[in-house]
């Protein structure tokens, strides 16, 4: 890739904050006071940390300042210091909540399947089960990871995601809850949105009918607490080709997490020093992948 595309996504990046800037954002993180508006904007800052993190990887808010200082200064003269730069981010966590579900809105592939909706979740993990949390405690609570087989302090993001055959499924639901939310207990406050479609998920939650919507969920078969081993053995043909059958659909959502990991690394929070530098860490990890779609 060469200096040229990179500069040329830089600048259709800061043409897509400032458009949605105009039409929605600016009125979630409005000032009143004399430095209305600043020399260096919101919308230059917000640029600035998705296109060091989508175009040249760098993750850490110090990592994409030091960039930004060193190769973007001539495009945004007025940079101001890192602790400056640092606090504007923070109280940007609302503008890039609002941009990432404008790109998921916009820029929705035409091949999603709407019949197929496919749901999972992942941590956010701010500190180990073992200690107490120090940031973001009126936020963050104690969950459980049956993937890594540990209990943490932090926050579940949930995806409903519809299927698109041969590629990752696309992002219909992004939702931040606290860890001890259960995945069933948010898809049945979600459902009423959903409409003639089936739910994949990935644990004996049993089913979510909903007569209105003609809403169903399926998932992998578990075995029944007391139930025989004659039980077990005349029913596990079926039950061993039916859970195969679920499993093979839902398994690009993992692959989605497993995408959203290697290219933004969210799951780790364990940096992050207060509750507003936490929802910016998410949301803008959130945006940041997503923005490739305005290309």
């Amino acid at each position: 890739m060469t200096l040229t595309d990179n500069m040329t996504k830089l600048v259709k990046i800061y043409c897509y904050v400032c458009e949605q800037w105009e039409e929605k954002l600016q009125y979630c993180c409005q000032r009143f006071s004399n430095n209305n508006p600043p020399a260096f904007t919101d919308q230059e800052a917000v640029c600035i940390y998705l296109y060091c993190m989508s175009v040249e990887r760098r993750f850490r808010v110090k990592d994409i300042y030091g960039f930004a200082s060193l190769y973007l200064r001539s495009w945004f003269p007025r940079l101001p210091s890192y602790v400056a730069f640092v606090n504007r981010m923070n109280r940007l966590n609302e503008a890039l909540r609002l941009l990432a579900e404008s790109v998921l809105t916009d820029f929705q592939p035409e091949a999603c399947d709407t019949g197929i909706t496919l749901v999972d979740s992942m941590p956010v993990i701010t500190c180990s089960g073992k200690r107490r949390p120090k940031v973001a405690g009126e936020m963050v609570t104690k969950g459980y990871c049956s993937t890594r087989d540990m209990y943490y302090y932090g926050l579940k993001l949930h995806a409903a995601g519809y299927r698109r055959r041969g590629h990752l499924p696309f992002p219909a639901r992004l939702i931040l809850t606290e860890a001890s939310v259960n995945d069933l207990t948010l898809l049945k406050s979600i459902g009423d949105s959903f409409y003639d479609t089936s739910f994949f998920g990935d644990r004996d939650c049993w089913k979510l009918m909903a007569a209105s919507n003609r809403i169903e969920m399926l998932t992998p078969v578990k075995s029944i607490p007391g139930e025989s081993e004659w039980e077990k053995q005349r029913n596990r043909a079926w039950a061993n080709l039916y859970s195969a059958a679920v499993s093979s659909v839902r398994q690009p959502v993992e692959s989605l997490f497993n995408r959203l990991i290697e290219k933004t690394d969210i799951q780790r929070a364990a940096k992050v020093r207060s509750s507003k530098g936490l929802l910016t860490f998410i949301f803008g990890r959130i945006a940041a992948p997503f923005i490739f779609l305005v290309f």
